[in-house]
């Protein structure tokens, strides 16, 4: 070999690592590589500074330029990102994230962290905790008015955008209820979590009652949701109207049900159930409520009994029209009595009563929604382990039930009165 050709091969062997790299193979990399993107890390003394907001594509290796300094940084072209230099780690946008080299990592400052919050799961619609949910239901019956739809003289239809949160339309009972379990020695822990009560994206609200017997939190071994509503009835005569898909097991007892604004004295001032059932029985009960369970009280007690033996598997409308407009409030702020009371199920009417005198005036109550577990309602029964939710597909207050307040006359006249339980 010549004098001059070892001078060459001396220089080459010289030259600053990176020079020569399109002679080098693969494995002569420094660096780990990452699939589908090219990174090369030259030495520091061969970056160069493009000027403010001109990013310019890389040049080819061995010519590495430094990206803008802090505040400046650009998007390089797709699958040509590169290592900044030490201290000069950014955050490349979605979808070309890598991993930054060691001891180079930052976290997020404080103030720019946000955690996604949990979102509840999607309502099953069903009501036995290992069966597969039906088919989420659209109507009562295939000419069923729908609870979108206008009736006559809507004044309150809550919000059940998914947006909001329940809080906003309801107050969110908390609690055992003690020392008595809610008065029936239940077993559910009420909460205001959105695990118990949320709307979902197509606008329904729904309660969900969780069953897990086994948790070794009591507070979490039933839990649920009781909501009451922000706003009265407000009006001496009108109806109220729910679209309910009510859960149907042993142990579960879902109600749709009005009481006093609080606070009240139960049971004189008065109770209405407008949907409740429990244990599967798939029978509604409505109900008329004014004294104590003792023998001298027991005419105050009215129920009519409806079998659906649907109820878990499609909205049933549930409708409850007051007209007590005219019958008078006695000196204590006590309604004087007299009005009347009509109670339906998908349309059909199924009780009739008289206001009795001493409640509350009915301007003055409020809407409940709720879904209770054992205690002596259930019999002591109590649910297996699982979701139990009560879709409530549309609620509306109107100012006359569906038909005017002529069919409300007809159908007074061909209604049977509450029975003593």
């Amino acid at each position: 070999m010549s004098f001059f050709n070892q001078l060459k091969n001396k220089a080459e062997e010289l030259l600053p690592f990176g020079q020569n790299r399109g002679q080098q193979g693969p494995s002569s990399s420094p660096h780990q590589n990452y699939p589908g993107r090219s990174h090369q890390r030259p030495p520091p003394a061969q970056w160069q500074q493009p000027p403010p907001g001109q990013w310019q594509q890389p040049p080819p290796p061995g010519q590495w330029q430094q990206p803008p300094p802090p505040g400046q940084w650009q998007q390089s072209p797709p699958g040509q990102w590169y290592q900044p230099p030490p201290g000069q780690w950014h955050q490349p946008p979605p979808g070309q994230w890598q991993q930054p080299p060691p001891g180079q990592w930052q976290h997020p400052p404080p103030e720019q962290w946000q955690q996604t919050p949990p979102q509840p799961p999607p309502p099953p619609y069903g009501s036995y905790p290992y069966d597969a949910p039906p088919p989420v239901p659209t109507g009562s019956r295939p000419s069923e008015t729908s609870p979108a739809t206008q009736g006559p003289g809507v004044y309150w239809r809550p919000n059940f955008s998914a947006g909001i949160p329940v809080g906003e339309e309801f107050e969110q009972k908390q609690g055992h209820g003690d020392p008595w379990g809610w008065g029936n020695n239940e077993l559910q822990n009420y909460t205001a979590e959105p695990s118990n009560s949320f709307y979902t994206p197509d606008g329904k609200l729904v309660l969900r009652a969780v069953s897990r017997p086994a948790h070794p939190d009591p507070e979490s071994r039933w839990t649920s949701a009781r909501l009451v509503s922000r706003r009265t009835l407000g009006r001496p005569d009108g109806c109220l109207t729910a679209w309910l898909t009510l859960p149907c097991a042993e142990g579960i007892w879902p109600a749709f049900w009005m009481l006093p604004r609080e606070p009240f004295v139960w049971p004189h001032e008065g109770e209405v159930d407008i949907a409740e059932t429990w244990n599967a029985d798939c029978r509604n009960h409505s109900c008329l409520h004014w004294g104590f369970y003792t023998p001298e009280d027991a005419p105050k007690h009215l129920v009519r009994e409806t079998h659906v033996p649907d109820m878990a598997c499609r909205p049933v409308r549930f409708d409850f029209a007051w007209r007590c407009g005219g019958t008078g409030i006695r000196e204590d702020g006590k309604s004087a009595g007299g009005g009347r009371l009509m109670w339906y199920v998908d349309g059909r009417p199924v009780m009739r009563n008289i206001m009795p005198p001493a409640t509350r005036p009915i301007e003055d109550w409020c809407i409940l929604l709720n879904v209770a577990m054992g205690g002596n309602v259930c019999q002591g029964k109590t649910p297996r382990e699982g979701a139990y939710d009560l879709v409530v597909h549309g609620l509306q207050l109107t100012e006359a039930p569906e038909g005017g307040w002529g069919r409300f006359e007809n159908d007074w006249h061909h209604c049977a009165d509450g029975a003593i339980m």
